[in-house]
């Protein structure tokens, strides 16, 4: 039986017509019946037959401003109906005239926005619990996410499963590997354009959706016919762009060639230089992280800023590339002792995430041994210059997309997530652009239809703030943001309350007491005393 159409006043149908153009079709008993409610401990519940969140104010996420309060039904995974409260006329009508079900959420003084979708994330390996990343980036309001297969690829695959089918609690994943994973062609086969489509419909037909073009720069004609190649089979292309092949194609170059989206910062600096290359030290070597990204933050001080911010940012919006920045897991260049100070080491940090951080030429992002201050302000220059080019991208219809590249160089999953919406507004992007940018925009990036709005229609992967995000992205931090209520009395926000994914409800406060208890177990009989906090710790008697 349909759902019944319930009175609703014309001054807040006006105010919700961007969000009720449409309406999904309600939900049949037959198909409601079949909906399974699991309880995952105290973590989580979901879904729900009918799940109902009631007086929330809304951030579409396509760009448009906070609009509500609404009473949200969600049915099972999918968002039935958004229905406009009017206080007055719901006086009228009596109690019982609101929706009801299974659960009723009140959402009075939240926010409601879609979950984000970070294209760009790390999961890292042993001994780090799979757990530690997927409850921060939960908390901190990540859905879907885009995550290397750092522990091999039929691991990623496996996760990726189960997450689809609620059987963990986890974003929902959709992992990047590399150019001929899961098939068995050569290297020469895989380095050869024509065999390109064939090589695409075998990793399409094993369930690859994003496909990383890190080691396939030194050839324009086989960049090319991946990006085809892999656009014709339904799936998308990221691209890392290595200094060892900028000379062959930089960032313009593989905008044109039709690569889906271009991460971090390389290859943009490069594409206005007013030579074919950078002025590399005599001591370069690509192999020493402590050179690559010392000279990835100085060529930002020899590029042609003018042809930069117009004749590139031209190029690369019309173009249709999308730029992916992971802003945040390069902050630490321009300010190592921020980095490694920040307050939720402590209590949040993985000791295994900390010892990779720590300076260690033996692992990846563990560079910032001999940093120096004129390391830090090249890397701040750039910072600066990266912004606006990201500006002018944003500006010129270019899309900016959502990425943090975390569990790297100081970037504590989670934190991090919320980090880089704020570095992204940084750029002069309005917080409705950053928002857009990591919902809607990612989604479309993705290829994922029904993700990425609050609307009627598509998929419950919802974040209930605490406050309005649009407002203060600090709001989003587990720990929330101080702030002062209509009597000018200060008191702290308490951050994401509840992030939905697939319909299931994450009790966020939960989440995060066992992330809490991860970290204190990874710390046991771990010396606090190490290169980087040895200086500041008091002395022994």
């Amino acid at each position: 039986m349909p759902l019944r159409p319930r009175f609703v006043p014309l001054a807040a149908l006006l105010l919700a017509a961007p969000l009720l153009a449409q309406r999904a079709p309600a939900a049949r008993p037959d198909t409601a019946t079949t909906i399974v409610t699991r309880q995952y401990g105290d973590l989580a519940a979901g879904p729900y037959k009918r799940l109902v969140i009631r007086n929330a104010m809304v951030v579409p996420g396509h760009g448009g401003p906070t609009a509500g309060p609404y009473d949200i039904v969600i049915v099972g995974n999918t968002i039935a109906e958004m229905i406009p409260f009017d206080p007055v006329a719901a006086e009228r009508r009596g109690a019982g005239s609101r929706p009801t079900g299974d659960r009723v959420i009140d959402a009075t003084g939240m926010t409601v926005m879609p979950g984000m979708i970070d294209l760009h994330t790390h999961l890292r390996t042993q001994p780090m619990e799979l757990d530690y990343v997927y409850y921060l980036k939960l908390a901190h309001g990540t859905t879907t996410m885009v995550n290397a297969a750092d522990r091999g690829v039929d691991s990623a695959l496996t996760q990726a499963r189960l997450s689809a089918r609620n059987e963990i609690i986890a974003p929902r994943m959709f992992p990047l590997v590399g150019w001929g994973a899961t098939t068995r062609f050569s290297r020469i086969e895989l380095d050869d354009p024509a065999k390109a489509p064939e090589v695409a419909r075998q990793m399409a037909a094993n369930g690859i959706r994003v496909i990383s073009m890190d080691s396939n720069g030194w050839s324009r004609a086989i960049i090319k016919a991946i990006a085809d190649a892999a656009r014709a089979n339904g799936m998308i292309t990221s691209f890392h762009i290595p200094p060892s092949t900028v000379a062959v194609a930089d960032a313009a170059d593989v905008a044109c060639l039709g690569v889906t989206m271009i991460e971090h910062h390389y290859g943009y600096a490069e594409s206005a230089l007013d030579r074919t290359t950078q002025n590399f030290e005599r001591t370069y070597e690509f192999g020493n992280e402590n050179h690559r990204f010392r000279a990835a933050g100085r060529v930002w001080t020899e590029t042609n800023r003018d042809r930069l911010l117009t004749q590139i940012a031209d190029s690369m919006a019309k173009c249709g590339v999308t730029m992916l920045p992971t802003r945040v897991v390069y902050e630490a260049n321009r300010d190592v002792i921020r980095a490694t100070s920040l307050p939720w080491h402590e209590k949040y940090t993985h000791q295994a995430l900390l010892n990779w951080n720590y300076p260690n030429p033996a692992y990846h992002g563990a560079f910032h041994y001999d940093w120096t201050s004129d390391d830090e302000a090249y890397w701040a220059s750039a910072y600066e210059l990266w912004g606006k080019l990201i500006f002018e991208h944003n500006r010129r219809g270019g899309r900016v997309a959502y990425g943090t590249d975390d569990n790297y160089i100081w970037a504590t999953p989670g934190f991090s997530s919320v980090r880089e919406l704020q570095l992204l507004r940084e750029t002069g992007m309005h917080s409705l652009e950053v928002l857009r940018a990591a919902t809607k925009t990612s989604a479309e990036v993705l290829g994922e239809a029904k993700l990425g709005l609050v609307r009627p229609g598509y998929l419950a992967d919802l974040v209930l703030v605490d406050g309005n995000p649009a407002n203060n992205l600090k709001f989003m931090y587990s720990f929330g943001d101080l702030t002062v209520d209509a009597q000018g009395k200060m008191y702290r926000t308490r951050g994401i309350v509840h992030t939905i994914k697939d319909g299931v409800v994450m009790e966020n406060g939960n989440l995060m007491r066992e992330v809490e208890r991860m970290v204190r177990q990874s710390k046991q009989g771990v010396s606090p005393s190490n290169v980087i906090t040895a200086p500041f710790l008091p002395a022994r008697p």
